[in-house]
């Protein structure tokens, strides 16, 4: 499989502006700007105005008009900030060196930028750090993007070929729609681009499900003369072709990666710090005078992408043979006394902060489960899989929506997947705060299936 870099090129690019900003006021040396206070605010200012702006977001097709708005709209709120900063903590004196660092910053920023763009571009037309891409149907717009592809060696496309119902005896012809899948499959294939005027809806669904399933970029060629939904973002290409992109699930983007890990790990060590460091004692002793054996219960689990981790609990039940095979029951003979009031208070989760601070799970998140009923639940519902593509949770929408705790038919594990799919597919900071919020309250209330 073909290593992927393409990864780190927006947070190199964002450490790069971050270093010019500092050793431009460096190189400049005046003691009023060379202080921790003004780098650090500065600094900070940049990289927040440019998340907020998407100042960053310059992909293969951007043209050369959209950087330069980027740019200006950049400087425009950096440059607000700037002064802002002198109003504030120097009271509006012009300090002397103030616009030969504002200017000097401006014009190093755009020259730095203009630089990547060229780089990149000149590295991507020697054939390296392609995407390689299919067309889905045959029709004029997707000969445009053919064509796009096939002489814009720049934009870093590799087009393996078409599909389409209508034989042709075209080289690039490979196959009827229905080859999609197999073709896709067995080969290495990073974006397809399908022609609105030549599928169905329904093959248009069933190719974006497994677009999904296969983690392939799904592009859509549309039919000028059609509306289209909101959720589908418009892209232009060279000579102004449209294409419409499907709409990325939020974890697609490596931002909310980043904000989600910093708040597990804030939130996290708050916990094992202010709590666990005296209850963990305590509850050692209880523990231990009511049934042998160790404290923490330790089970594998399956985590992102189906890798398992090694799972921590305050252990409730005596030792016991079921343990990494059966669920616990309502009135379970296995649960202690001093388990029981864990279970319903959620404490028995507590250590599992532990394994969040470790990277192997998050605060909010689909429940982790065993491999064995793993493979069981695959064959009963449909995107199972899907939840795979997140870490798993201590906490998650299923479970402060009732569905937590024993499956008793098929019913409860589906419910509990569609809750969970619905997180994947709608997440934001704020929805993790409410179910946070809302565990707290029912950690309190005390909840029916909590045995």
């Amino acid at each position: 499989m073909k290593k992927r870099y393409s990864y780190l090129i927006k947070p190199l690019q964002i450490i790069t502006d971050v270093l010019f900003i500092n050793t431009i006021v460096y190189f400049i040396y005046d003691p009023q700007f060379l202080n921790s206070s003004f780098l650090s605010y500065i600094s900070i200012f940049w990289i927040v105005t440019s998340y907020i702006l998407g100042f960053y977001k310059v992909y293969r097709y951007t043209s050369i008009f959209k950087i330069i708005s980027l740019l200006c709209k950049q400087f425009f709120i950096f440059t607000l900030g700037y002064f802002t900063y002198f109003a504030v903590f120097r009271e509006g004196v012009v300090v002397h060196n103030q616009f030969i660092i504002l200017s000097t910053i401006l014009i190093s920023i755009s020259t730095v930028k203009f630089l990547w763009l060229i780089l990149i571009k000149n590295y991507r037309s020697q054939g390296k750090n392609y995407r390689t891409t299919i067309v889905i149907g045959f029709d004029d717009s997707s000969k445009n993007i053919i064509n796009i592809f096939k002489t814009k060696a720049n934009l870093g496309y590799k087009y393996l070929g078409f599909f389409s119902n209508k034989t042709n005896k075209n080289k690039e012809y490979l196959g009827k729609l229905e080859n999609v899948f197999k073709y896709a499959s067995e080969n290495k294939v990073d974006e397809m681009y399908c022609s609105l005027t030549s599928l169905s809806k329904d093959q248009i669904v069933g190719i974006n499900k497994f677009a999904i399933n296969k983690k392939i970029v799904l592009k859509l060629i549309p039919n000028s003369n059609d509306l289209y939904s909101k959720k589908q973002k418009t892209e232009y290409y060279d000579d102004g072709l449209l294409v419409l992109n499907v709409d990325k699930l939020p974890f697609e983007f490596a931002e909310n990666f980043y904000i989600k890990r910093i708040f597990d790990i804030a939130f996290s060590l708050s916990i094992c710090v202010f709590l666990l460091s005296w209850l963990a004692p305590i509850l050692w002793i209880l523990v231990k005078l009511e049934s042998k054996g160790p404290l923490l219960f330790k089970q594998k689990r399956e985590g992102i992408n189906g890798k398992e981790f090694v799972c921590y609990k305050f252990r409730s039940m005596r030792i016991n043979m079921l343990a990494d095979k059966v669920h616990a029951t309502k009135n379970d003979f296995r649960v202690t006394k001093i388990g029981a009031f864990l279970r319903k208070t959620s404490m028995d989760e507590l250590p599992q902060f532990v394994n969040v601070l470790l990277g192997d799970m998050s605060v909010v998140g689909p429940r982790p489960h065993l491999e064995s009923l793993s493979l069981e639940y695959q064959k009963e519902v449909d995107d199972y899989l899907k939840r795979h593509i997140v870490k798993p949770g201590i906490t998650g929408l299923a479970q402060v929506s009732g569905y937590r705790g024993e499956i008793k038919n098929q019913s409860d594990i589906k419910n509990r997947i569609r809750f969970d799919i619905f997180y994947i597919e709608n997440w934001s900071f704020y929805l993790d705060i409410k179910i946070i919020i809302k565990t707290i309250f029912n950690v309190f209330k005390g909840e029916e299936k909590a045995y």
